[in-house]
Order: C-alpha cells, then structure tokens, then sequence
C-alpha cells in the first residue's frame, strides 16, 4: 500500500480514537466529533478539565448561582464502539465523570461554603447517521470516505446514581434523570485530503430534566428544556494536527426551586481545540472555553480548561500494521 494511502486509513481510523470526548467545558461536544468511521472501531478516552464559574460544570443544566464562586476539577473516562444499522453508521458510548467541586455562595449577605467529590452520573449515548455516505465497511470505503453534507441523530441519558447529598446544593450527582437529543450536522468545505480537511459544524439540541424531590433539604427542583446550539470551525494544519473555532449558545432552562423560578438562560461562550495525532493510536486534544456575555450577577460565568488522552484501536487496522 502506497504511504499516503496507508496515511488515509490511519487518519480515518483515528477518528475512532477521537470520537468519544466529554459532555465537558460548558457542556460542549469538541470538533470533529460526528464524522464517520469503519465499523468496528473503539475509543477510550482519559479527559481532564479544570473549571471556575458561577454553575455546577458536573450539571448540564447550568443552573447558575448568583454571587458564587465554584472551583471544580473532573476526569472522565469513557468507551466508544462503532458499529452498522444497515447501510449507516452509528456508534454507542458510556461516560463516566468523577472529580472535585468546591467554592463560596453569597446570598442575602452571608456567604455559605460547600464542597463534593466522588463519581457522577454516568451518560449512555447513541448516535446514528441518516444523511451522508454509508457505513465504512473495509479499507476501501475508508479511502473513499468523504463526509460531504452529513446529518445524524443523537441521544443522550443520564443514569441519576453519581454521589449525591441532599443537605446542600452542590454535588457531583444530580439525583435526576436527564437526557439530550440533537441532530449533529458536519459540511465539508473543499477536499477531503489529510492536511487540508475543513468542517463547519452545527449540533442543535435540546436537553430534558426530570424533577428532583429532595434538593437542598427536601425541596423540589424542576428546569424547563434546555436548549443549545454548538457550532464548530475546523481545519488541519498537517495531517496529524487540527484546530477549531468554537461557538456555543445557550438558551431556555429556567430552573424553579418550590414553586420560586429563577432566570432563563441566553448565553453564548465559545474558544478553541488543538488537536494531534501522536501516534498511530494515540492522539491528544487540548482546549479552553469562555462564556462571553457574563458581566451581569444573574448570568452563566464559565472558563474551562480540557486536556484528553484517547487511545484507539481497529482490529482490521491492527492486523494490517502488523502486515506492513
């Protein structure tokens, strides 16, 4: 097999190994995260990121706290397996945070300092293609893959079991079923060439939250629909380093405590990913994100830090290396 050739499959076999990332910094889903891959594939990452704001990073609700100050470090690991539903591609994952929160609320002129550590709630996903090429079934379709217009559609659930304290607000668990469902859209700008890829990618969603019964004492927490646009500027630099632009809009959520409602999400925050293939199963990503519209007490504040580690693997790719 001719080198670019074989640098083709390595490439887009890589992208199993970069297609598990975490519901992580402001609850944003990195670049490069829909694009298709060979059937069979398996991803697992090790994500690190470190947090300050004014909301719970381990709540994808972004309840924000007026007047508060959290610190929160999360890890996160995961699994991610491709697979075919007939002629489409699709893939199912498992997420597993755990970490660290910590920080000082002020209210009614009294300043109230908590903390929680442990395992969250771990998050099944399930996404599958509808527009686009077909399943990569073997070597050939995976030098023939080019994304084009693409649309998929994805599902998220949240198994409510993370660690959870019911005598304060701040916990690791949110102590309630939730769930996400989006449809992920990738456009391929120009040729679809290792070194020159271009995306522009949109993920509209919508996250759902069940009710918890016991927050904070005994009292009923609800939150109104989420919803979240994500959007994503990609491009290689080489064939083994990418960056992106980051954009994400938040709006809806409006969080009501024993019948006291607070204030509805409209934020936006956006940043940028660097990401490089180490090695031929290795590859490294790096980013940082901010909320922009954040001078006002009542609305989301969030700065992030992601650092991951994700090895993966194919075993058809695995024997063909050992063939070289």
């Amino acid at each position: 097999m001719k080198k670019s050739t074989w640098s083709r499959v390595i490439a887009a076999s890589l992208l199993v190994a970069g297609a598990l990332a975490s519901p992580q910094v402001l609850a944003q889903v990195p670049g490069r995260f829909y694009l298709q891959n060979l059937e069979g594939g398996n991803g697992v990452p090790l994500i690190f990121n470190s947090l300050t704001g004014n909301s719970n990073p381990f709540d994808p609700s972004q309840q924000v706290t007026p007047g508060a100050s959290f610190d929160a470090t999360m890890a996160i690991m995961g699994y991610a397996h491709t697979f075919a539903l007939g002629d489409r591609s699709a893939m199912a994952a498992v997420i597993l945070p755990m970490g660290r929160i910590s920080g000082d609320a002020s209210l009614a002129g009294r300043t109230a300092g908590q903390s929680a550590s442990g395992f969250g709630d771990p998050t099944l996903e399930f996404t599958v293609n509808v527009i686009g090429p077909k399943v990569q079934r073997n070597i050939p379709d995976v030098i023939r893959y080019e994304p084009g217009f693409s649309l998929n559609l994805l599902a998220d659930l949240a198994l409510p079991i993370g660690e959870y304290n019911s005598d304060q607000a701040l916990n690791i668990g949110q102590n309630r079923w939730y769930g996400r469902l989006g449809a992920p859209i990738v456009w391929q700008l120009g040729d679809w060439v290792p070194g020159r890829r271009t995306t522009l990618e949109f993920l509209p969603a919508v996250w759902l939250f069940g009710n918890n019964t016991d927050y904070a004492g005994g009292q009923t927490l609800k939150t109104d629909p989420l919803f979240q646009l994500d959007v994503h500027l990609t491009r290689d630099f080489t064939p083994s380093f990418w960056g992106a632009l980051d954009f994400v809009w938040y709006k809806g959520g409006q969080a009501t405590i024993n019948g006291v409602a607070a204030s509805k999400l409209d934020n936006v925050g956006g940043g940028l990913t660097l990401g490089y293939t180490i090695n031929d199963n290795l590859t490294l990503t790096a980013g940082y994100k901010s909320t922009f519209n954040s001078s006002s007490p009542g609305e989301l504040r969030m700065d992030g830090l992601m650092i991951s580690l994700t090895y993966g693997w194919h075993p058809l790719i695995e024997g063909m290396k050992r063939l070289k």
